[in-house]
């Protein structure tokens, strides 16, 4: 499957769409609650943005290099999400619903996991606790180092299936964990030993329990934390930086390894219960094939593209039109 670059670019129209819509919902929770917006914590995402889409219009229009340009607007696109949808969690956790983590703990009881007894095996295995603490960040690099890698490697339709599959399951995430908030199985089960080593995600309590209780209301494009229990974000983009990074030989089986043992990080170090994980790698799929589907439904073939640009009498000639329109790019 191929895509067009005009159809590239209505992808990328679509992509900003949901973000401007995301955005949206930030002044609408001020208006309409006590939550205000911390404008300094916006400037550098703003800034860094605008200057990516100012690179990816001048490498598309001027240069003719979708490749670079496809790479810098993926990276507006990222950062823009990461700004917004931050904050839209914090919208959901501010809802205050009832916690949930008696019956999380009872699903992973009726699956077989015992998460007690696997924060008891990596206590006794400090190497193993420690590497999990190098992987579990490598989300954020990863994410970035996807968008650079599709692009530059001129796998375009990939690159935007990547960037929807992204979003679609940070809003699903956002949206189910507002209806079905979790603290976490390490305050669930009152692990609270300052002898015992925490998790990376620890830091995100007191901003959760601040939003539930309205002693936080504030939203950063900068420094805010995932406080997200079911289900689990990590896992689903662990799942979708694997497809991500399929189609580049090269690149597959380290995403393969890289992700693998960041899904057995997310338990201790993210403070996820095992059906946290199971809900988010369901999420990835369908994120990944919806993703996959809008892209194939935009797709132009060949023959349809051929018969776009067929010259008719007193027409204009294929020629002079914009190398950009026809161009066929982006070949998954």
């Amino acid at each position: 499957m191929t895509c067009s670059a005009a159809e590239l670019r209505r992808l990328d129209a679509i992509i900003w769409a949901m973000i401007a819509f995301v955005a949206a919902c930030m002044p609408i929770a001020t208006a309409m609650s006590h939550f205000r917006i911390a404008p300094e914590t916006y400037i550098a995402p703003v800034g860094v943005c605008l200057i990516l889409k100012l690179g990816a219009r001048y490498y598309r229009a001027w240069r003719d290099d979708h490749n670079l340009a496809s790479a810098l607007e993926g990276a507006a696109q990222l950062i823009a999400f990461a700004a917004v949808g931050a904050p839209l969690s914090y919208m959901a956790a501010s809802c205050a619903l009832p916690l949930q983590d008696a019956a999380m703990a009872h699903w992973d009881r009726a699956l077989g996991f015992d998460w007690e007894g696997f924060l008891a095996f990596m206590h006794r295995s400090p190497g193993i606790f420690t590497s999990m603490h190098l992987i579990y960040p490598s989300l954020t690099p990863q994410i970035v180092a996807g968008v650079l890698l599709l692009g530059f490697t001129a796998r375009l339709a990939w690159l935007r299936i990547y960037m929807l599959a992204f979003i679609f399951a940070a809003l699903i995430t956002i949206a189910v964990s507002a209806f079905l908030p979790a603290e976490g199985p390490w305050l669930y089960y009152g692990i609270s030993d300052p002898a015992s080593a925490m998790p990376l995600s620890h830091t995100s309590w007191p901003v959760f329990f601040g939003l539930r209780d309205g002693s936080f209301r504030l939203f950063m494009g900068i420094g805010s934390e995932g406080i997200i229990t079911f289900p689990s974000l990590h896992a689903a983009l662990a799942v979708i930086l694997v497809a991500a990074f399929w189609p580049v030989p090269i690149a597959r089986w380290v995403a393969v390894a890289i992700n693998s043992l960041m899904l057995v990080a997310t338990p201790i170090d993210g403070s996820h219960y095992f059906v946290d994980i199971v809900a988010g790698i369901v999420i990835a799929a369908f994120s990944f094939a919806a993703a996959l589907a809008l892209v194939k439904w935009l797709a132009v073939q060949p023959a349809a593209l051929a018969t776009r640009y067929a010259p008719v009498p007193g027409s204009v000639p294929v020629a002079s039109y914009p190398a950009a329109e026809k161009a066929v790019v982006g070949g998954l």
